[in-house]
């Protein structure tokens, strides 16, 4: 057994591809030492701005030897009078043995030939060499480059490679490359301390690298990262502004990480709070502290009671060298913020309603107009939002005045510096101007969610407004012709879908989609004639992608698969899904509920059962009562009279709104398995399809009642049990 290691060195590479890298190595390793037998025990990947590293450990010398028998043609196709055909030549080539080799044996379809073959194991050296090249080609990412005169392509140049067998090196040759890389056991240090590395054995890489600067695991390298700021931040009594995509890119960018604890000129604190950790996260890779236990307002104009006036970094220097470096980030920052001081000031001066007008000459896309009548668009469409949910009138007047000004900070000089603050700088602004706070907190909140895992609006008057911007960029997109397809969707018109399904859940709304959507419709296809669009065709098409978008958050969520098809599969109306999609949610969650309890399976033998008969009768879906489909004086056993009270039950409460309906439904359904056991089992049990016309119609409406109502509940055709 030996100990595998190859380096591939490299100029600084991008923070991501270092870290996506890894999973396709491993999966690449993985895949090709298991097609060629070669036994191995733990590999290990790992990566620095400047080198991905593969260690495996207890590999194998060499493959073993496989023997293995193929059929080959009928005996009678393989042999003439004893000589090999052209056919028996063919499979014994192919199989890499002499025809003379090949044996005739007896099988149950009568004589074949078989041969015999041995595939000899080949050593590790042999096959690291031939694989390297081609998983370093193999590899993919962003951005990918040549250098020099060669035809080789990666990340950044490649500038020397390790490839080692315990202390042996194993032979590589890069072609393509300029200089050629070779392979060797020489490493390079971390770039202050300068130099090559020797690397003696495969097993004392981290050891050789430690000491020239370099810690070469990223998984100690990260969690030494994540444990020195939190130790920093509570020593200074903040928490640190770490989110995970910041943590993951600073680990990715230093190859020995430091400690930097710098400041902030205390007047830059008149700025908001969101505007400095901004410029500190995204511009400069800073850590921003909050003060522990302090009130985050998210429409405060300064951060004086917010952030402290410092900031930690990650660096990649000298420990000797740290007061330089520190002086050099803050003068950095320094100016940053100052730019952001002058745009904050610049953007004071002109009054909101004044930067409203202004998007006018902003255009939104192709064939849809201005950011302006985008925001018209969106105002009709709250309008009618607010008409179908009945919110209060005061809810009412701040989601409307929202809307009307909800994209003035697009042609700010924050945004266009920043555009991950519109919204915030938006609301800011206006609150700053003597608006409502309400209408200032729904102008920040209408952008909620930006994505998976985001916050949602809070407020009512937020949650309209994003609701009605999140349905007028479905409706202009779809109506402009161009949908979401695969991996493309440059629109996000399905984060958008899942905004407005997350927004009404998370409220407790009870919308009619459908409605919305068939007079939305309507109105845009008088607003875009140029588009000439099919007002119907565009309502149903939008009404699906919202049940797919609807099944996939139900999935993501922890829903099977099955309880999913069931309340909003293609099998159920759609209008039963969009009419109120916080229904098919309600109904998802009391399935899972049941599953989890044990109960459904009780309930789904009651429904199934009875529904397989009645598809044999032709009563129409939409009937819950037995009133005048069923007729008590044609029963002929008392089961049948035991049914009938069973779906009587039960019709109040199909037929209610009551919160409570689909648990009581649910319940009442079990209650009745002893009367359908009755009617199919016991000593009073009926056969359905009798030969009476009339008997068999009365016995199979009954069923068909029992499964209507069961489907008010779920589609339990779908249930996988």
């Amino acid at each position: 057994m030996s100990t595998f290691l190859l380096e591939i060195g490299t100029e600084e590479l991008p923070a991501d591809f270092a870290r996506l890298a890894l999973p396709q190595l491993e999966q690449m390793l993985q895949r090709d030492l298991a097609e060629a037998r070669l036994g191995y025990g733990a590999i290990r990947c790992t990566s620095t701005p400047r080198r991905l590293a593969v260690q495996v450990a207890g590999l194998e010398a060499a493959a073993p030897d496989l023997e293995e028998e193929r059929k080959g043609p009928p005996a009678a196709q393989a042999f003439k009078d004893g000589v090999p055909t052209p056919a028996a030549v063919g499979f014994a080539k192919r199989c890499g043995i002499d025809p003379a080799a090949l044996e005739v044996r007896e099988t149950p379809k009568g004589p074949f030939v078989f041969a015999t073959v041995l595939e000899k194991g080949r050593s590790a050296p042999e096959l690291l060499s031939e694989w390297i090249p081609q998983w370093i080609s193999a590899l993919q990412g962003r951005r990918f480059m040549r250098w020099g005169s060669g035809e080789s392509r990666f990340s950044r140049p490649v500038r020397w490679l390790v490839a080692m067998l315990d202390g042996q090196v194993v032979p590589v040759r890069l072609e393509g490359s300029d200089p050629e890389v070779v392979s060797g056991n020489s490493s390079r240090s971390h770039r202050l301390h300068g130099g090559a590395v020797t690397i003696s054995s495969a097993e004392a890489y981290d050891e050789a690298l430690a000491a020239a600067g370099v810690q070469v695991d990223r998984s100690q390298r990260a969690q030494w990262i994540r444990t020195t700021v939190e130790q920093a931040a509570a020593a200074l009594q903040a928490n640190p502004d770490l989110p995970e995509e910041l943590f993951e890119e600073l680990t990715d960018l230093v190859e020995a990480p430091l400690l930097i604890e710098g400041s902030v000129d205390e007047h830059y604190l008149a700025l908001p709070a969101e505007v400095l950790s901004t410029v500190m996260r995204a511009h400069q890779r800073y850590v921003p502290l909050y003060r522990q236990g302090a009130d985050q307002d998210p429409l405060a104009l300064d951060a004086r009671s917010s952030l402290l006036p410092r900031f930690l970094c990650i660096g990649n220097g000298l420990p000797e060298a740290l007061a330089t470096v520190r002086r050099g980030n803050e003068r950095v920052l320094k100016a940053r913020l100052a730019d952001a001081e002058f745009f904050v000031q610049a953007d004071r001066v002109v009054p909101s309603i004044d930067r409203r007008d202004q998007l006018a000459r902003v255009t939104f896309a192709a064939g849809l107009g201005s950011l302006l009548d985008r925001v018209e668009r969106l105002e009709w469409c709250t309008d009618v939002l607010l008409e179908l949910l009945e919110l209060p009138s005061a809810t009412a007047s701040h989601a409307r005045r929202a809307a009307h000004l909800c994209k003035h900070d697009l042609v700010s000089q924050m945004v266009g510096e920043f555009p991950e603050l519109q919204g915030v700088m938006g609301g800011k602004y206006l609150l700053a101007e003597g608006e409502p706070r309400e209408v200032a907190l729904a102008v920040l909140e209408h952008y909620l969610p930006r994505g998976a895992g985001d916050a949602l609006p809070d407020s009512d008057a937020g949650a309209v407004v994003a609701l009605a911007e999140r349905l007028e960029l479905l409706l202009s997109i779809y109506a402009k012709g161009e949908r979401p397809s695969g991996s493309s969707d440059p629109y996000a018109l399905r984060r958008a879908g899942n905004g407005v399904l997350q927004i009404l859940w998370a409220k407790g709304w009870s919308l009619n989609l459908q409605q919305w959507l068939e007079r939305a419709t309507a109105h845009w296809a008088q607003l875009l004639p140029e588009f000439k669009v099919d007002a119907g065709a565009l309502a149903a098409e939008l009404a699906e992608f919202l049940r797919q978008r609807l099944q996939s958050l139900l999935e993501e969520g922890g829903t099977a698969v099955d309880l999913v098809q069931a309340v909003a599969g293609d099998g159920v109306p759609i209008e039963r899904v969009i009419t109120d999609p916080s229904d098919a949610r309600q109904r998802a969650e009391l399935l899972m509920a049941l599953r989890a309890s044990g109960e459904l399976a009780a309930v789904q033998a009651v429904v199934t059962r009875a529904a397989r008969l009645a598809e044999k009768g032709d009563l129409t879906a939409t009937v819950l009562s037995a009133a005048g489909v069923v007729d008590a004086a044609l029963f002929e056993k008392s089961s049948e009279a035991g049914m009938l009270a069973v779906i009587e039950q039960l019709e109040p409460i199909a037929t209610s709104d009551s919160a409570d309906r689909y648990s009581r439904l649910a319940q009442g359904l079990i209650a009745g398995a002893s009367a359908l056991a009755s009617f199919f089992d016991g000593e009073q049990s009926v056969m359905v399809m009798a030969e009476d016309a009339a008997i068999r119609g009365n016995r199979l409406n009954l069923l068909g009642v029992l499964r209507n109502q069961a489907s008010v509940l779920a589609d339990f055709s779908r249930i996988s049990g």
